[in-house]
């Protein structure tokens, strides 16, 4: 089973075209224009062992915000299509990432059940010309469209690269420990029979 999916969106705001493959090797191919997205969205399918190519073309004179969030929706949505009907998936997944002075942790549950928990606090609200908001806004729109619980909890920090840094490295290590196949897992890995 080929585990991968491609998303395009179009709007009046932003032009993306998404790919994005749960059994990869970590490559990663970025034309996103929000340099600093780029960097996490590296970092996240480097510790994930996810391929991912994202070309978007977005309003980012306005500033980065359209660009971010509809990654993140086509992000969701990719790795909704992309794990199917989740048969024999691990479904949770847990990680802690230490970044010099901060710690991350993602945990995450592929229930269908959509949710954001974010306790973070970043200190500076720019890193270099992006906006430290959009990182809440990215993983919103991500857990809404994946369908997944999503909890964030950066446990302490001081450097804000550092922090969300961390958190990215963090959402694809879980990701990647809740979309592995474990061959003890019968079917869809729910007591109700469907997730």
């Amino acid at each position: 089973m080929i585990r991968e999916a491609q998303i395009e969106r179009r709007t009046n705001e932003t032009n993306i075209k998404l790919a994005f493959g749960i059994d990869g090797e970590g490559k990663s191919e970025l034309e996103t224009g929000v340099p600093f997205l780029s960097h996490m969205l590296d970092l996240f399918a480097k510790h994930g062992h996810f391929d991912l190519t994202v070309d978007a073309d977005g309003d980012v004179e306005v500033d980065g915000h359209h660009t971010t969030e509809d990654i993140g929706i086509c992000l969701g949505q990719a790795l909704t299509k992309a794990l199917g009907d989740k048969k024999g998936i691990k479904r949770y997944g847990n990680a802690f990432v230490p970044m010099d002075e901060a710690l991350a942790q993602v945990v995450v549950d592929l229930s269908n059940r959509p949710h954001l928990e974010f306790r973070a606090d970043i200190p500076a609200p720019m890193i270099g010309d992006f906006d430290t908001e959009l990182v809440h806004e990215f993983l919103w729109k991500l857990a809404i469209e994946a369908k997944m619980n999503l909890h964030v909890i950066v446990h302490y920090g001081r450097n804000s690269h550092h922090i969300v840094e961390a958190i990215f490295k963090a959402l694809g290590r879980a990701l990647d420990e809740a979309t592995t196949i474990d061959p003890r897992v019968k079917g869809i890995p729910s007591t109700k029979g469907m997730l």
